[in-house]
């Protein structure tokens, strides 16, 4: 069994911010151009053997799909269409995300016909429009690998805790406003969104146990994978988890299990999945959700008999 990679936030997180603001211009794109969906599926992009990258939306002039990634093998911004074009835009070497968001739209209006989109970045602390952002241009290739591999683990391990279950849930979502990965599971029943911000009430009016992972921000400069229930209840924040390093983190409102203690697991993925289990069982049996829906993400009845 390999190890795990080690992504240390405070080392790379210039270029964390680069690549963050790098998969603001692909959810920006799925924004402009995929058909809205509830939660706002539509927006999310996923994680691949190459990288980041969008489901296919539509062309605006008709013509097929396109499709927008970042290969993160090759360090490229990647636009193809259905027909068979495409085009490549290089990352680095430091490259200003204004000049790479430029050429990813440039290609992805040659290939597909024009749109536009909103360049202002969301819930990151900076300002710039993506387009003219000529501060973000730190792009480490090695630490960009490592992430990718981290985020790939951390994927596996999150479609295998929603493989069981028999209820609505989200594929593993790749979120570029918080930067992070993550599973929804929905009990069916509608909620009362936390706040009448746009994400929130259309992201969050339904009934919900989340479980993710991010490569660390500002706010908890580690990597981890983390887990959350919405709306939460009275004592949601008493439980404990499994495995032991794991803990409800206050100022976060949500359960974290570092990915370095995952990373020192004799089993790795054992253990992250079974954070996953732990936080979907208590969320379930605190939140009232239906026992027998409940039983499906802990694999009962199993998914293939």
């Amino acid at each position: 069994m390999s190890s795990w990679p080690a992504v240390d936030y405070e080392t790379w997180s210039a270029t964390c911010d680069t690549l963050h603001a790098h998969t603001q211009v692909l959810g920006k794109l799925a924004v402009a151009l995929a058909p809205p969906e509830p939660q706002l599926q539509h927006a999310a992009l996923r994680v691949t053997a190459r990288g980041w990258e969008t489901l296919p939306l539509p062309a605006p002039d008709g013509s097929g799909a396109i499709v927008a990634a970042l290969d993160l093998h090759a360090h490229e911004a990647v636009v193809e269409h259905s027909g068979g074009r495409g085009a490549r835009i290089a990352l680095g070497p430091d490259r200003a995300v204004g000049e790479v968001t430029r050429d990813v739209l440039a290609a992805a209006r040659d290939l597909a016909g024009d749109f536009t989109i909103d360049p202002t970045p969301q819930e990151v602390p900076w300002t710039a429009p993506l387009d003219e952002d000529d501060e973000h241009a730190t792009y480490d290739p090695a630490a960009v690998e490592r992430f990718h591999d981290a985020a790939t683990r951390a994927a596996l391990v999150l479609a295998a805790l929603r493989a069981p279950f028999r209820g609505r849930s989200t594929p593993v979502n790749a979120w570029w406003g918080s930067f992070d990965l993550a599973v929804n599971l929905f009990s069916g029943r509608p909620a009362t969104p936390p706040s009448d911000d746009f994400i929130m009430r259309n992201a969050m009016d339904v009934q919900e146990i989340a479980v993710g992972w991010w490569p660390g921000d500002p706010r908890y400069p580690r990597a981890a994978f983390y887990a959350y229930a919405h709306p939460a209840v009275p004592g949601f924040d008493t439980a404990r988890l499994e495995p032991d390093a794991a803990r409800w983190d206050g100022e976060l409102g949500e359960y974290v299990l570092d990915f370095s203690d995952v990373g020192a697991a004799a089993d790795p993925h054992g253990a992250a999945l079974a954070f996953g289990r732990s936080a979907v069982r208590h969320a379930c049996a605190v939140c009232d959700w239906d026992p027998a829906l409940a039983a499906t993400a802990q694999g009962t009845p199993p998914p293939v008999r």
